[in-house]
Formats: structure tokens, C-alpha cells, sequence
């Protein structure tokens, strides 16, 4: 008699039916039915609100599940990721984190090597290549109020940031697509202005007046823009890129540098690693983090080492 191999761990799924323009429900039936055919067993949770996928991450790790699957886009990885850092059973190191990617920047998982092919997505599931991942955290206000969350791809403060909120409420109201983010970007330019701050880096302070600044474990954000573009995920550092006082004129000149990974030859473009960083500013600087809006300034920006364990394809981009 021909010996069986033993059935595999059990993976929570979470599904945001209305990440990509509600992809994530139109392609459930199809993701589901290349589970199956790949041997996977799972149970399945859809998410209908804000917040939601951090609660079920949380839930499903109290009650014994060490695999997640996100199915949606880069904010609800976001959340997942949220759910197994603040999770109080286990280390967020013995959670797997899968991704399926069905929203529209994929921006976290092409650095990885997981295509938008949801069939390829789960080959590479099912093939269970993991690494240690770097995590980040950024604690911020709201008014006189703190709060903290962790990112795992791109953080950012300035000019990233009111793009980020511009999309983010047109996707509330049933807005999307992938030119959404840079005609909000192109659409920002004409209110936004630059701001005075004050910026620590691992000890070190400078005043300087910025148009944004990202810190990011990955080299994309906003549907392939290279904010990053050194950025290694497992390194124990954040990658900063600071765009100091720069015209509106020479941003828009320069936007091909944004894509090209050629952003840190312009003059006026600075780019640091560190584990640290604080900001605080006499004007509202907003804060963001993996595309979800959060509050504003004054913010802390630390990396957490090797904090989760996430599945990557052969594409990884070192």
C-alpha cells in the first residue's frame, strides 16, 4: 500500500470582496477552487469593514492557526500584518503570512515575486518558500492623542501622504482603478505646499523644509513608483528617501525619476538607512503607512527585525 503524506498545516483565508474594484469577490470562486486543487486546506473569513482583517488575524491566531492567507490588496496585507503583531499567543515569527493579490497596486508583493496571476500566487503558496521579513512601526498623533501601527512595505509623511488620503476617500465612495493614485498625485500638486520639520535620524537632528519623506522595508508604493528603491526587506534597516524643498516645476520634471529607480540623482533627493526616525513639524505633516491613512506629526519611525515570517516567489528583487 502506497504511504500517504500527511495533510498539511490549515491556513485562515481573508478575503476584502471589494478590494480591485470588488476583484477579490468576482475571483473568489475561482482562488477557492485552485486552493482546493493545490491541497490546500483553509477556512475562509470575508472582511466588511475597516479594521476587520486585524480582528479576524487575531482571532484566527488565538484559536490555533499559524498560516494566513491575504486575499486583497496592499492595505489589507496591512491589516493582517496588524493582527499578527499585536496577537497575544504567539510570536508573530511563528505566523506565515500568504499573500493573493487582487487590489491594484500589488506594490509589496512584486518586490516579493508574487505575480497577480492568482493561479501562479497560490503555485507559489502551495511551493512554501518562506523568509524572515522586517517589520515597521510608527507611532503618531491624532490631535493630542497617540496611536502606533506597524507596516510592512512603505511608510511616509508630506506630500505621499495627502495623495494617499485623496485616494483613499474616492475608493470609499466606489472610485478606483490604477491611475487613480497618480492622477491624484498630479491633481495634489496644485494645494500642496512644502513644510518646515525637524528630523532625527538615529540620534542625529536637522531642520530643513521637506516635500515628503518615506521609510520603507520595500522599494514600491503607489502602483510601481520606486520611493525606496535600495530597500532590502531583511536587512534590520529602514531605507529613508527625503525630497527636500523642491518646486512643483522640477517635481513634475522629474517624475520618470519616481519609476526608474534613479531617484537619488537629482540634487535635491536624499536617501539614509537607519532604525530610527522622529519628525515633528510647526505645520500638520499627515502620516501614512502601506497606503492606509493615519494621523499626523509629530511621528516615530522604528524597524523591527526579522518579525514575521512571509512567503516570497523566485522573482524576489534582493
Amino acid at each position: 500500500m502506497a504511504e500517504q503524506s500527511a495533510p498539511g498545516p490549515k491556513w485562515l483565508v481573508i478575503v476584502n470582496p471589494n478590494a480591485g474594484n470588488r476583484k477579490g469577490v468576482r475571483e473568489w470562486k475561482m482562488i477557492s477552487s485552485r486552493l482546493s486543487e493545490k491541497g490546500i486546506l483553509y477556512t475562509v473569513k470575508f472582511t466588511t469593514g475597516k479594521g476587520d482583517a486585524t480582528s479576524y488575524a487575531r482571532e484566527a491566531i488565538g484559536a490555533g492557526y499559524r498560516h494566513l492567507i491575504t486575499v486583497g490588496g496592499d492595505g489589507t496585507l496591512n491589516e493582517v500584518l496588524n493582527g499578527i503583531m499585536t496577537n497575544r499567543n504567539c510570536s508573530p515569527g511563528d505566523v506565515t503570512m500568504g499573500l493573493i493579490p487582487v487590489g491594484t497596486g500589488n506594490d509589496w508583493g512584486r518586490m516579493l515575486g508574487i505575480p497577480l496571476d492568482h493561479e501562479k500566487a497560490i503555485d507559489i503558496i502551495a511551493e512554501g518558500n518562506v523568509m524572515k521579513h522586517d517589520a515597521g512601526h510608527v507611532r503618531y498623533h491624532n490631535g493630542r492623542d497617540s496611536a502606533e501601527r506597524y507596516f510592512i512595505n512603505i511608510a511616509g509623511l508630506g506630500f505621499e501622504s495627502v495623495v494617499v488620503r485623496r485616494t483613499n476617500h474616492q475608493k470609499d465612495r466606489g472610485r478606483g482603478g490604477k491611475l487613480i493614485y497618480f492622477y491624484n498625485l498630479l491633481m495634489s500638486l496644485l494645494s500642496y505646499r512644502n513644510t518646515d520639520a525637524e528630523i532625527t535620524i538615529d540620534g542625529i537632528s536637522r531642520k530643513l523644509r521637506i516635500f515628503s519623506l518615506n521609510a520603507g522595508n520595500g522599494k514600491y508604493c503607489g502602483g510601481g513608483m520606486r520611493q525606496t528603491p535600495d530597500a532590502i526587506p531583511d536587512d534590520g534597516l529602514l531605507d529613508l528617501t527625503i525630497i527636500r524643498d523642491v518646486s512643483k516645476f522640477e517635481i513634475i520634471k522629474s517624475l520618470k525619476l519616481l519609476y526608474n529607480g534613479a531617484i537619488y540623482s537629482h540634487p535635491g533627493i536624499e536617501g539614509h538607512r537607519c532604525t530610527r526616525l522622529s519628525v515633528s513639524s510647526d505645520s500638520t505633516l499627515w502620516v501614512e503607512a502601506d497606503g492606509e491613512s493615519l494621523g499626523h506629526t509629530p511621528a516615530e519611525f522604528t524597524v523591527i527585525p526579522g518579525a514575521i515570517t512571509v512567503i516570497y516567489g523566485k522573482g524576489i528583487i534582493q
